[in-house]
């Protein structure tokens, strides 16, 4: 990991997931699954999302009965074990914001979080969910209805997570990017189909010497970059056909929840 004493922001890169792979942020990891024929087996102390961008899956939670999901749906998943069988040739995601099962330097990028970020606010914001408490919940992705203002905003949560599922077709309009950044949270910006640009830029310091040049990496399908604090980002999706991005957050998006831009977020209490 590295670091400016004057910017405050360490450097990142694009980490390409082969089946199993997992990549991190300081509070979440994302594992790609493909779907072999193997059931997959899964623990956290908290609830996960399983992502079915395609196809459908068998799912177990705990000791209880198989349950099928269609594809094109997110399944939010209760605290504990869970299994997987995802769709023969077929993709999923597993996130969580805590994976006990996994060891410490299962994420490819694991050295990054050698030495915690002290900026980056804890996964837990105290949310609970209200309704189903232990079901498992299944979201159709083409039934969730975007604001009005933010047509390519799906956002979803968790206890301690929260999405935003990007979609859209050919190349983003260059003249409509959001360049921004984050005090006190990462983003994970998962690409699953299509190719995209991460631009990337550190805010100028009064010290010359230590300002850094803009990044532009490129991304394709199955990779994932982590945007630390501070960072000035955007995405932008380039050349022709499907292009699907999934924006990772964790504590959930208290400010969107704020605003309703989240879809299930009556599904829970904040204490």
């Amino acid at each position: 990991m590295t670091a400016s004493t004057d910017t405050g922001v360490r450097s990142t890169a694009v980490y390409d997931l082969a089946p199993g792979a997992v990549a991190r942020g300081q509070n979440f990891m994302v594992q790609w699954l493909q779907g072999d024929g193997a059931a997959f087996a899964a623990t956290s102390s908290h609830e996960m999302m399983l992502l079915l961008p395609e196809d459908g899956a068998d799912v177990r939670i705990g000791a209880g009965a198989v349950q099928s999901v269609p594809g094109r749906s997110i399944c939010v998943l209760p605290a504990g074990e869970v299994n997987v069988r995802v769709t023969d040739g077929g993709r999923a995601v597993l996130i969580a914001s805590s994976r006990p099962d996994l060891a410490h330097d299962a994420a490819r990028n694991a050295g990054d979080y050698d030495v915690p970020d002290a900026r980056i606010v804890g996964s837990d914001a105290g949310y609970r969910r209200t309704r189903g408490v232990g079901e498992l919940q299944v979201i159709a992705i083409d039934d969730i209805v975007p604001p009005a203002d933010k047509p390519r905003l799906k956002m979803l949560q968790t206890d301690t997570l929260s999405i935003n599922w990007v979609e859209y077709q050919d190349a983003r309009d260059r003249s409509k990017l959001s360049p921004h950044s984050h005090a006190d949270f990462e983003q994970g910006s998962l690409a699953i189909e299509g190719h995209f640009v991460h631009h990337l830029r550190v805010q100028w310091g009064a010290d010359a010497n230590a300002w850094r040049d803009d990044e532009h990496l490129e991304a394709g399908p199955a990779s994932m970059i982590v945007v630390p604090v501070q960072l000035i980002h955007t995405t932008e999706g380039v050349g022709a056909g499907r292009h699907l991005l999934i924006d990772v957050f964790s504590p959930p998006r208290h400010d969107f929840i704020g605003k309703g831009w989240v879809a299930n977020a009556a599904d829970y209490a904040r204490d």
